[in-house]
């Protein structure tokens, strides 16, 4: 009988958690591979991983190594502890996320452990990382170019750009999303009657933006606004003086609760999608699943995700205020919308065919190594 091919995964949170996209694709990604044989380490942080959740598949190996826990260097450092741990393992094949972990590739290379790495956004052109954060994840994404054995881009105009400005080649993998049963609408809230905002509080999701024109939008209606920086920020700040100067608006802060998520997103009037410099963004699939009326900033990558299944406007506070009422006021064409955004996340974004690439892609990998090292 052959031996079970065994992965560690890499630069994210850990299993399971919530925190964002990584964690999410983890918690889809991780009961496929356990379900198809595999033998999964996942490596995070202690202060993330909730043991004791219902949805975690106890198959999984959950490891935690140290990190300094800071905005500027926990990625490094995180990452640097789970790849010389997963060094003495020795893993078949690594899946590793964030191109910040490109500087300890050669590492993993060293000991013969191939590595798949999804690259995720333009993280060099966010807003929230200073001039010093901006060049080391540039380095570290020229790390990921240079040693990674394969690459995953998460959406085409991230391949795009990477095939622009380092020459690489990769596959193609977005997220998925799950289309929910219904769900009860949230306290206080009504279905249909209310705009949300789902994102981390970070200026390229556009939040700025939108705080400017939540008291136009929270005149007519309820306004619900989901997300933290997780760090603290003066955004932070600005989203609790206005929901207790606004009695329209109400702060939900950070949700690791699917369903409760799911609710919200299922019956807004009109969810509002800011972020500017990812890919195939995880909360906009599955807002899409979900059936939320979509208002997206005007990028390459939300049009790529939602084509025709959502409005798109400017970075500016009053086209945002614009987009999202017009919305909210016309019952037919939020329904229109809602539906469009379901059938197109059932045809195109479902974890079945994403979980089942991530399969493919690490197995191709596992398997080219254990051939090179017969031969």
């Amino acid at each position: 009988m052959a031996k079970a091919l065994s992965v560690a995964i890499i630069g994210t949170r850990g299993y399971p958690s919530y925190y964002g996209g990584f964690e999410t694709a983890v918690r889809q990604i991780v009961p496929h591979l356990l379900d198809h044989g595999w033998e999964v380490t996942v490596y995070g942080r202690s202060s993330s991983i909730e043991t004791n959740r219902a949805d975690r598949d106890a198959r999984a190996r959950s490891v935690t190594t140290p990190g300094i826990n800071s905005r500027s260097l926990s990625t490094l450092t995180f990452g640097f502890t789970a790849t010389a741990a997963a060094m003495i393992t020795r893993p078949d094949v690594a899946l590793v996320m964030n191109v910040a972990n490109g500087y300890w590739l050669p590492m993993l290379k060293a000991r013969a452990i191939p590595t798949l790495v999804n690259v995720d956004g333009i993280e060099w052109e966010r807003a929230k990382w200073g001039t010093v954060g901006r060049k080391i994840f540039y380095f570290g994404a020229h790390m990921v170019s240079r040693h990674a054995n394969c690459l995953i881009y998460d959406s085409r105009e991230i391949a795009r750009r990477w095939k622009s400005d380092f020459d690489t080649e990769g596959v193609y993998i977005p997220y998925g999303g799950t289309s929910p049963d219904v769900l009860p609408v949230e306290h206080g809230l009504r279905h249909r009657g209310y705009a949300l905002m789902v994102a981390r509080l970070v200026p390229e999701n556009t939040i700025s933006e939108f705080l400017e024109a939540v008291p136009t939008i929270a005149r007519q209606y309820p306004v619900a606004i989901v997300g933290t920086s997780s760090y603290g920020s003066p955004l932070d700040a600005q989203v609790k003086e206005l929901s207790e100067r606004l009695p329209n608006v109400t702060w939900l802060g950070h949700i690791n609760d699917d369903q409760r998520l799911d609710s919200l997103w299922q019956h807004a009037g009109a969810y509002f999608h800011g972020h500017s410099v990812g890919g195939t963004n995880p909360a906009l699939v599955q807002a899409m699943a979900c059936g939320a009326p979509i208002v997206a900033r005007d990028t390459p990558y939300n049009r790529e995700v939602l084509q025709s299944a959502g409005r798109f406007v400017a970075p500016a506070a009053r086209q945002i205020a614009t987009g999202l009422l017009a919305v909210l006021d016309d019952a037919e064409l939020a329904n229109s919308l809602s539906t469009a955004a379901q059938n197109r996340a059932a045809t195109t974004y479902t974890w079945t065919s994403v979980c089942s690439s991530y399969e493919r892609a690490l197995t191709d990998l596992a398997h080219r190594d254990r051939t090179t090292k017969s031969h």
